[in-house]
């Protein structure tokens, strides 16, 4: 049954998708059976984490009325964990200087320290929106301001994002994200720290690459969906602790990320199943409506450590299906968005699918999260926690030619 969703934001700065149409309104999961634990060769292999050293790939050649915009953070942040946990979300905001309006058609952010960033989103928010982002940063000690769940600010488009294995993504077809004049972007950084213990490891400034059009030409507006879909992986059969109970579980994502975290789980569960008790499994999934036409252009999927397998399906189960997005072996080291060969028509009619597979052995053979307590794992924001997000790069718009 289909429901409005009021609330604003998804957890990690993914701003619900509300504005582009796409509501929750089922989710199952529960009853497939758990994937056989793999050998620790081949579960380091596929989920190395953060940490590898970074290096850029030479930018793709300018295209006609495109510029680079080079940015950094205006200084060096060393991350410390709040509430005793491991991960930070940093806000940022900088200003990339437009005079007139243009159309941002790439972005590469450049992760300066590997050992602390696990993923970056950048969003792109207004005059008004920038003042309150002032007003933030000047009363938080430090460069920038602590935002678990958003970015601290209301209606911040996404723009733009990275996690490992991601460069800039250029899509031969004529369509960029808006910026109109005098816009500003929030970049929100989340800084994981298990090998320090949550304690401070060093520093990190790290920059972006915008590449924007003149603004001249009138390019269809992209805009990015998010796909969202519940986690409820119990301990596995072996483990054994206090928080291998679901109600500790929650109130310790809370007690690390605040109210908002559970919240969000809870809301998770009311959208998508129903109201009804959380069925614990390895795979959930969740339907999502269309409500709006428009064109898929590309689309990627984030999960943590303990993540197996994510895809996304249009229509599925009926004569209209077909599969955007399949990753059967999920490698957290290659999280690249993928664009499509040929962009997709949605109608308002149709009905999405992001569906995952979790995996609570991988916690005993992943160097990254030994010393971890077993928990069971609901949705959070830190890298011991666990996300099931698609991402749709689309636009309102027919298939435009390039």
């Amino acid at each position: 049954m289909e429901r409005t969703v009021r609330t604003k934001r998804w957890p990690g700065g993914a701003a619900l998708v509300l504005a582009v149409g796409l509501l929750v309104a089922s989710c199952s999961g529960g009853g497939d059976p758990a994937p056989k634990n793999p050998s620790a060769a081949a579960a380091t292999a596929t989920h190395g984490g953060h940490g590898k050293p970074f290096q850029a790939p030479p930018a793709a050649p300018l295209r006609a009325s495109e510029r680079f915009v080079d940015l950094k953070l205006a200084q060096p942040y060393t991350p410390a964990a709040p509430s005793g946990g491991t991960d930070e979300y940093r806000c940022f905001l900088v200003d990339p200087k437009l005079a007139d309006r243009a159309f941002l058609t790439g972005s590469q952010f450049l992760p300066q320290n590997t050992a602390l960033v696990h993923h970056a989103i950048i969003f792109r928010i207004g005059l008004d929106q920038a003042k309150e982002a002032e007003k933030l940063d000047a009363g938080t000690p430090g460069e920038g301001w602590t935002c678990f769940g958003d970015a601290g600010v209301d209606d911040g488009a996404w723009v733009g994002h990275w996690a490992p294995g991601a460069n800039e993504t250029l899509l031969s077809a004529k369509v960029g994200y808006p910026m109109p004049a005098g816009s500003r972007l929030i970049v929100q950084v989340h800084y994981n720290l298990l090998a320090t213990g949550g304690k401070p490891g060093g520093s990190d400034r790290s920059g972006i690459r915008l590449r924007l059009t003149d603004g001249k030409a009138d390019l269809a507006a992209l805009d990015t969906a998010q796909l969202v879909a519940p986690i409820e992986l119990p301990c596995a059969t072996d483990e054994s602790g206090p928080l291998c109970d679901r109600e500790a579980a929650v109130k310790d994502v809370a007690g690390r990320f605040g109210k908002q975290a559970e919240n969000t789980v809870t809301q998770l569960n009311q959208f998508c199943n129903d109201a009804r008790p959380p069925v614990p499994g390895p795979t959930q999934h969740c339907d999502q409506p269309a409500r709006q036409a428009g064109t898929v252009y590309a689309v990627a999927g984030h999960m943590h450590l303990l993540g197996r397998s994510i895809k996304v399906e249009l229509n599925p189960g009926t004569s209209r299906a077909r599969t955007l997005l399949d990753i059967p072996t999920y490698d957290f080291d290659e999280q690249a968005i993928r664009p499509l060969a040929k962009p997709v028509k949605i109608k308002a009619t149709d009905v999405v699918r992001v569906t995952c597979t979790h995996d609570a052995g991988l916690r005993k053979l992943l160097p990254a999260l030994h010393g971890t307590p077993p928990r069971y794992v609901v949705w959070g924001e830190g890298t011991s926690d666990e996300m099931c997000l698609g991402l749709l790069v689309w636009t309102p718009r027919p298939p435009v030619e390039g």
